[in-house]
């Protein structure tokens, strides 16, 4: 296991081509994918031949950027990933023209079973801090459907200052209805981070 980097309960390791069972397991979940395409699993050949290598293919391009699966210490269990990489890469964000060449988007995925136990703060606050104290990162941002309170409220812990609403077109998000395509964009610079 190639560790990225820990925090109290998590760590955070490099993705490898063994971790196709572990996305299936989390993109099954109609609860985790709710709020990500209306609830839809994701295929097994989709994941094998476009999710995990997309993965595993910011290892080839960032030192510090990318997507990483995420391990529960006290259960050394599979619990989801975080991501944190250039804006521009997300193709929703650069058609939208929402994303800048200067930005970090922050983002996470976790299985039902670690809801509400903190760690998608925990994580983010410890990626936050790396990307501004130690990788030269100068902005942060991310975003989540508005009614997906629970990861806008993570954004808001973690520091990032919401900054404007926008709306996925329906042929991002096929399978949520139009009300449900509202996003919420939060940001934050180097130089108003306050070390957490």
């Amino acid at each position: 296991m190639k560790v990225f980097l820990e925090t109290e309960r998590l760590i955070l390791r490099y993705f490898t081509t063994e971790d196709t069972e572990n996305i299936l397991k989390l993109d099954s979940d109609p609860n985790v994918m709710r709020f990500i395409n209306g609830g839809k699993p994701t295929e097994y050949n989709t994941i094998k031949e476009q999710v995990l290598p997309r993965f595993l293919g910011y290892y080839q391009k960032y030192e510090f950027f990318g997507f990483w699966a995420t391990m529960e210490k006290s259960s050394n269990e599979f619990i989801g990933w975080f991501h944190f990489y250039p804006a521009i890469e997300n193709p929703f964000a650069v058609e939208l023209q929402i994303a800048n060449s200067n930005e970090i988007a922050l983002g996470y995925r976790l299985c039902q079973s670690t809801w509400g136990k903190g760690y998608a703060t925990e994580a983010s606050k410890a990626l936050i801090n790396k990307g501004f104290t130690e990788w030269e990162v100068p902005r942060v941002v991310a975003w989540a459907l508005i009614v997906n309170k629970a990861s806008t409220r993570v954004m808001e812990k973690v520091g990032l200052k919401w900054e404007k609403d926008f709306v996925f077109t329906e042929s991002q998000l096929p399978n949520l209805q139009p009300s449900e395509r509202k996003i919420a964009f939060y940001g934050l610079n180097k130089n108003d981070f306050q070390l957490m």
